[in-house]
């Protein structure tokens, strides 16, 4: 009674003074109140991009079917939920329980952060990090009063960041101080059953890089996670910067469609031929073995006195397209790997009057690169760009005829961005357009790229007719790797950003910030490091941009996508961070929190700092 009245009194003057309440829940009232939670009519939204085949539901069926069987003699309900408090799976032992449970929504699907429903046993767990007993009136919100939740979080042995939350939920009579115990025990279990799972994991990796060994003489490879090894002859054949560049195609390879199969040209000037293969565990990657084999060796050096021979470039395409300079110059400026292969394919279908398709990722700078070594292969054409949403709206046709007078006074690129996305009528006319284009072969004066924003083609798009009508004009597809593969290019790219979104301004990267930007994995891609950029430089309008004057995502490493009121608490403790000059313990006390809090906070947003 002490709690309800304690609840209402906060309800109407936002505080709560009693002692009765706990310190986890007065706070979380705090919390639900400040959020906006209507006490009366928030209810928990469902969402549908849910991970049902994952680690933490394989880790978790064991653990909760022996707790049910346990229970069974009690009318509760279990829940699992994810690190965003997304319910993945509900079992209950009555059918009474779970059918009150349907009717607030406390369902698989459905969300239960603190921010949404207030209170309970799932959010609150999640926001404060520890195990909570939450008993009807505690509640934030009145329709979940009638029941009591024991939640604990879940917590990943090696990385210490929480994965999910473990729940028993009953009505309030039927409750029992034994419901902490029990599910405390039990997400204890999970953890060590998630340990197992990685220890799985890396004992596959490690197994299968042994099969591969004993039967191979040359150079074996091993990747996965942290994971890397190396037999005798990698070791020996290769240079560290040379295993580095290896690793990091290997992980692309992994991750990649089609065969982990590639050849690739080394810094050094070796060409190397990788066949991998992936180590599955479960429905997950768990790593990938690769044999590499020496293709080629560098040219020697010629005499002193004489240039060394450039062996860092791709192999040249054609020598000079259009009168302009070789290949390997345009490409001269482009580090990565990955890029060189991209970049090179582009020019090779632009000198052969190739169509184009080129993949990746969005935001990757599909669009930029093709138009960019355009207007090097042809420095009085000019590019033009269709985007979908103009296409479906009003016809390719009705476009193309604006645009005729100018197409035929100089040569133009066209660029048709997300085939993927439009609509039968649009693709009808793309289908068209190439189709005349190619009847005209003796006077075309053009060139053609499309783009979809995917790493590849979808099974269901790829044999979708008009697709297909629309793919088979296309001689050469390209695939554009995402940022986070080519960080080679970082300092190039940033330094082209910041010269466009700089304009006449004297403006620069600091060693800082540029660690700071080599560090974030850019989910964005381009189109993200131009916002980060421009927000920089609206921070520091002159002079070199900082570490501190980028967004505060930047200064997070964090495994996995925040939630919106995780990033708002990330951006807080980063900018706090700041002005106490990296010093914990003054942050901690500026932003109320307990220093252990706080580096607990800091590990689990993979933030950074140095003390000073």
């Amino acid at each position: 009674m002490k709690i309800a009245a304690a609840r209402a009194n906060f309800l109407r003057s936002g505080h709560a003074e009693s002692l009765a309440v706990p310190g986890p829940v007065a706070a979380s009232w705090q919390r639900s109140f400040t959020a906006g939670v209507n006490a009366e009519t928030s209810q928990a939204v469902f969402q549908s991009d849910l991970d049902l085949t994952g680690r933490l539901m394989r880790c978790s069926e064991p653990v909760i079917t022996r707790l049910s069987d346990d229970m069974a003699e009690m009318p509760l309900s279990i829940v699992l939920t994810d690190y965003k408090a997304r319910i993945l799976s509900r079992l209950e032992t009555d059918k009474t329980i779970g059918t009150l449970l349907d009717e607030v929504s406390l369902a698989p699907g459905y969300n239960y952060a603190e921010a949404s429903v207030g209170t309970n046993g799932i959010g609150t767990v999640l926001e404060s990090g520890q195990p909570l007993y939450i008993v009807g009136p505690e509640h934030f919100t009145e329709h979940l009063q009638p029941f009591a939740c024991a939640g604990s979080p879940i917590r990943d042995p090696l990385t210490g960041r929480v994965e999910g939350v473990l729940d028993i939920s009953c009505l309030s009579e039927h409750a029992s101080p034994l419901m902490q115990s029990l599910v405390r025990s039990a997400a204890h279990e999970i953890e060590r059953n998630l340990l197992v799972d990685r220890s799985q994991r890396q004992q596959a990796l490690f197994e299968a890089y042994v099969r591969v060994d004993a039967h191979t003489r040359g150079a074996v490879m091993a990747i996965g996670g942290t994971v890397v090894m190396g037999n005798a002859v990698a070791q020996s054949l290769f240079a560290p910067d040379e295993q580095w560049t290896i690793h990091q195609h290997a992980r692309y390879l992994m991750i990649s469609p089609g065969q982990p199969v590639d050849q690739i040209e080394l810094s050094s000037g070796k060409v190397v031929h990788m066949r991998g293969k992936r180590v599955v565990v479960g429905a997950d990657v768990a790593g990938i073995v690769v044999v590499v084999e020496i293709k080629s060796e560098p040219v020697p050096m010629r005499p002193a006195g004489r240039d060394l021979e450039r062996r860092d470039e791709p192999r040249r395409v054609a020598s000079t397209i259009a009168g302009t300079a070789p290949a390997g110059e345009i490409l001269s400026d482009v580090a990565s790997l990955l890029g060189k292969r991209a970049a090179g394919s582009v020019l090779e279908a632009l000198a052969a009057g190739e169509v184009l398709l080129v993949l990746g990722e969005a935001g990757g700078g599909k669009v930029s690169l093709v138009a960019e070594l355009y207007s090097h292969v042809i420095p009085t054409g000019r590019s033009v760009i269709y985007g979908t949403k103009e296409l479906n709206e009003h016809g390719l046709q009705r476009t193309l005829d604006d645009d005729r007078p100018q197409a035929e006074a100089q040569p133009t690129l066209y660029i048709f961005r997300n085939i993927d996305r439009l609509e039968a009528t649009a693709l009808a006319e793309l289908d068209a357009f190439l189709s005349a284009r190619e009847e005209n072969i003796g006077n075309r004066n053009d060139a053609v790229a499309l783009t979809v924003s995917q790493p590849d083609l979808h099974a269901d798009l790829a044999v979708s007719a008009p697709y297909t009508a629309v793919l088979q004009h296309c001689q050469t597809s390209v695939t554009v790797a995402p940022l986070r593969h080519r960080l080679d290019d970082l300092a190039d790219i940033v330094a082209k950003v910041l010269a466009r979104r700089a304009g006449l301004r004297p403006a620069t990267v600091s060693a800082g910030a540029m660690r700071v930007i080599s560090r974030y994995p850019w989910p964005g891609n381009i189109r993200q490091l131009e916002e980060a950029i421009d927000i920089a430089l609206l921070t520091r309008p002159v002079g070199a941009v900082q570490a501190e004057d980028l967004p505060a995502y930047c200064h997070g490493g964090a495994p996995r996508l925040l939630s919106a009121l995780e990033a708002g608490e990330r951006d807080l403790i980063v900018g706090a961070l700041h002005k106490s000059d990296g010093n914990r313990m003054r942050a901690a006390e500026s932003l109320g929190i307990a220093r252990s809090s706080l580096y607990r906070k800091l590990k689990t947003f993979g933030i950074t700092v140095t003390d000073s």
